[in-house]
């Protein structure tokens, strides 16, 4: 018998691994914890607290695609914070695309208020503060 360890990671492509550190690490308080190089581009892991982020960079991509609410696949990624609040005005004023300004949740059991911004290959990123006791 085996049991669930945990959230491990996230596997996700970028056009500039380079950029891509920076909103992540240095906007967003993740941390790099391997960056190498691979056949062809380089990948790092970025650690979230709860989970990582493995980017794979192969160098130019193609812009990334929504998922429409009736196609099944990854529609956002979610990260809490303390004050979304705060994180939104740090991420504006680095010229972040802001999707939706912090909104009170709807899943009010789980969250209290919710955001969405872009990273910058264009992946949908929602910031939540958690419900009290979450």
């Amino acid at each position: 018998m085996t049991e669930l360890l945990g959230f491990e990671h996230i596997g996700m492509t970028s056009g500039d691994l380079d950029r891509t550190i920076a909103f992540y690490c240095g906007l967003l308080g993740f941390k790099l914890v391997l960056r190498k190089p691979q056949i062809k581009g380089e990948a790092a892991f970025l650690d979230a607290g709860g989970g990582m982020l493995e980017v794979f960079a192969p160098g130019p991509v193609d812009a990334v695609r929504d998922v429409p609410p009736h196609e099944a696949g990854v529609r956002h990624l979610t990260f809490a914070f303390t004050d979304i609040g705060v994180m939104i005005e740090k991420l504006a004023a680095a010229g972040v695309e802001i999707i939706e300004q912090p909104r009170i949740a709807h899943n009010k059991e789980m969250f209290k208020r919710v955001s969405f911004v872009r990273d910058p290959d264009g992946i949908i990123i929602e910031l939540v503060e958690r419900a009290d006791g979450r």
